[in-house]
């Protein structure tokens, strides 16, 4: 095989980042690195240095549900994922312009995901499909499986094995298209569209349809399509694309070991389906090619204040589903757009409203945009510290939040944790969920109310149901985990208590409603052994309920603002409570 080398612009591909630190594991054995199977002489994309970087990331089903234990390796780390599906690698060895994840559990075709690593920690977020046989076929005789959407192989009955011997009995095929108006394409599909063509030429790919296909002999052994022969595959066109689709169009396959598309031949556009011959199996795409330049633009507000989790898409004219990326911890994002097009930029918030939208470009050279000034959205700071079992600050560990219709993660750095957030018009309430990634150990989900997004301390221990935290200015936060106590009096949304009384303190915290909202004193009070506090004195206190459960379930509030101790001296309080409610 020639060896040829394409050296091109630098590009970056769409990625969420967030910030995650955590120490992985050297890679070891039992993670099997997909080997290529491409028999067309190629280039090569050059990817920059070798670097370091840090990983956080979620894989899901096709559910959205959270996988556990899927291995995971980046470049010269591997890790598994926890009960959330989540997993933190630090300091992989990867190129600059490549990360490379691969994403393993049994059952599942192998997720094989590329992201442009960041000075910071970039997120990956993978969907696992579930790998269903569809049909067998015989060697020796021609063949076809299909699939219900009219996805189909058609097998002349030469197959080999991975010694490249001429295999002869019962094929397993394993099949599964990917349509391009799937709601997740992006998380589902191998790479990140970057590609180099039959020129070698770096290129940028628009999908009209993906298809994966994994072939079985009778004792589990992998094969594929004999030497010197093809098959014929099918893909239908997805109906919204039918007024843009191309008669023919270029045939890809996935490099399972560089981690990029390579142009591969070409397919026909006959009775609504593409159809063309390849010769060995694994990813394949058809796809338009478009020249490319890096872009990169920052979300801020009114003020200037990056805003991360951002949602934003960019798309070319005529483009039926654009490419999307999501800000990072400092607004940026950035990405691969087509040269010399004009662009369609839309922003939205964690509701899925537009909050901005215009037209750039056309752009003939890599570009970084500037500013995109978000002017009247309202944003938010979600913080807080979350500590271990033992009261210290977790040092490896995430915090989950989901608000509106999005979950994010943002680390935790010796114990704290801030996420800046667009606030959706309709929705005051947000929930969070801290894990000790070390301890294997989780706060379980706590309710909060965007009235108060400094959520104060909270604990990760899977043992501890209840507790209530204390912290005054920046001391460390007390805890109070026995001897808690809720109840209701009077008619319903009436009076409630909620208290504690121990060797460790005594406090004491209620209010005249119990329905959700936040309050002032003095329809609401706190009294506690811990805070030396003049109660004769004004105070900025904010009560916040998010929850008042039934008898059993949890009384969910936070207690933030100012007081004035018995001494004179102004002081910041921040409580946390988080208690069942006994009546």
């Amino acid at each position: 095989m020639k060896t040829r080398q394409a050296i091109s612009k630098i590009s970056l591909a769409l990625v969420l980042v967030f910030s995650v630190l955590f120490t992985s594991c050297e890679k070891e054995e039992g993670i099997d690195i997909p080997s290529g199977n491409g028999n067309n002489e190629i280039g090569a994309i050059d990817q920059g240095i070798n670097i370091q970087r840090d990983f956080m990331g979620k894989i899901v089903d096709e559910s959205s549900m959270p996988l556990s234990n899927v291995s995971i390796a980046i470049g010269n780390k591997v890790a598994s994922t926890d009960a959330n599906g989540v997993f933190m690698i630090s300091n992989a060895q990867v190129k600059e312009r490549q990360a490379y994840v691969i994403a393993e559990k049994a059952g599942f075709i192998t997720g094989l995901k590329t992201v442009v690593p960041t000075e910071g920690i970039s997120n990956v977020q993978i969907m696992l499909v579930a790998k269903n046989l569809t049909g067998s076929v015989s060697s020796g005789a021609n063949s076809e499986v299909s699939l219900t959407n009219g996805a189909k192989v058609k097998f002349d009955g030469a197959f080999k094995d991975e010694d490249g011997n001429a295999y002869a009995g019962n094929v397993d095929v394993y099949m599964y298209h990917l349509d391009p108006a799937h709601a997740n394409v992006y998380d589902v599909m191998p790479g990140n569209l970057q590609a180099i063509n039959s020129n070698d030429d770096e290129q940028l790919l628009e999908t009209y349809g993906m298809l994966n296909v994994e072939l079985k002999g009778e004792s589990g052994q992998t094969l594929n399509i004999a030497d010197g022969h093809v098959a014929e595959i099918h893909m239908p066109l997805d109906p919204a694309q039918s007024g843009i689709a191309p008669s023919t169009i270029p045939l890809w396959h996935f490099d399972e070991v560089n981690g990029y598309w390579v142009e591969d031949g070409e397919a026909d556009l006959i009775g609504g389906v593409y159809i063309g011959d390849v010769s060995h199996f694994s990813w394949w795409n058809c796809d338009a090619q478009f020249p490319t330049v890096s872009f990169c633009l920052n979300v801020v507000d009114d003020t200037n204040t990056p805003i991360s989790n951002v949602k934003v898409t960019l798309g070319r004219a005529g483009e039926v589903y654009p490419r999307q990326g999501f800000s990072n911890v400092n607004g940026e994002i950035c990405g691969l757009i087509p040269a010399n097009e004009t662009i369609t930029l839309t922003a939205y918030d964690q509701c899925g409203a537009v909050v901005f939208s215009t037209i750039i470009g056309p752009f003939s050279t890599d570009t970084n945009y500037g500013d995109i000034v978000l002017s009247g959205a309202v944003t938010e700071v979600i913080s807080g510290n979350l500590v271990n079992c033992s009261n210290a600050n977790v040092t490896d560990g995430y915090v989950n939040l989901n608000y509106g219709n999005q979950e994010a993660f943002v680390e935790v750095t010796n114990g704290a944790f801030a996420m800046n957030i667009i606030k959706c018009t309709s929705i005051n309430t947000f929930s969070l969920e801290g894990i000790d990634y070390d301890a294997l150990q989780s706060t379980t989900v706590l309710p909060f109310n965007l009235s108060t997004p400094n959520v104060g301390s909270i604990m990760a221990c899977s043992a501890v149901t209840e507790f209530i935290s204390v912290q005054v200015d920046s001391d460390p936060a007390e805890y109070l985990l026995i001897d808690l106590y809720a109840y209701q009096e009077g008619p319903v949304n009436g009076m409630f208590v909620v208290s504690s009384q121990s060797e460790d303190g005594s406090i004491g915290v209620g209010g005249d409603t119990t329905t959700s909202g936040t309050y002032t004193t003095p329809d609401f009070w706190v009294q506690s052994s811990m805070l030396d506090m003049d109660y004769n004195a004004p105070d900025t206190l904010q009560f916040t309920i998010s929850n008042f459960g039934p008898i059993g379930g949890y009384v969910d509030m936070t207690i933030t603002g100012t007081y004035t101790d018995t001494s004179g001296v102004v002081k910041n309080l921040a409580i946390t409570i988080h208690v069942l409610r006994d009546s």
